[in-house]
């Protein structure tokens, strides 16, 4: 574990309420998984950061470290991780995500 870049993860988490570090960015996603969560984030009325972990090898490594998830994408919301795609993709199609969502903007 590096703790330069486990700090910088920690901080950038902190920083931005709706994070989600990819493959791209939200503009252009480098692969199916990041695209399908891109695109159910842009079902949504809500500002959220992206990290291109595809230009970073250390960071693509360190947080799946950090997370103790072995994929990416990787969602945080309000400094809590939420999950990969197929953990994504059920929380939108239960509902569960609107209601993360909507915590988020109300608080």
């Amino acid at each position: 574990m590096d703790n330069n870049l486990n700090l910088t993860i920690e901080m950038l988490i902190q920083k931005h309420p709706i994070i989600l570090f990819m493959k791209g960015d939200k503009n252009s996603p480098k692969c199916n998984f990041s695209k399908q969560v891109v695109d159910i984030l842009n079902t949504f009325n809500i500002e959220y950061h992206t990290i291109n972990l595809l230009n970073d090898i250390y960071m693509r490594n360190e947080i799946k470290i950090y997370s103790q998830w072995p994929t990416i994408p990787q969602l945080y919301i309000n400094q809590q991780f939420i999950g990969g795609t197929d953990i994504i993709v059920d929380l939108y199609k239960t509902f569960k995500l609107h209601e993360i969502l909507e915590l988020h903007t109300n608080s």
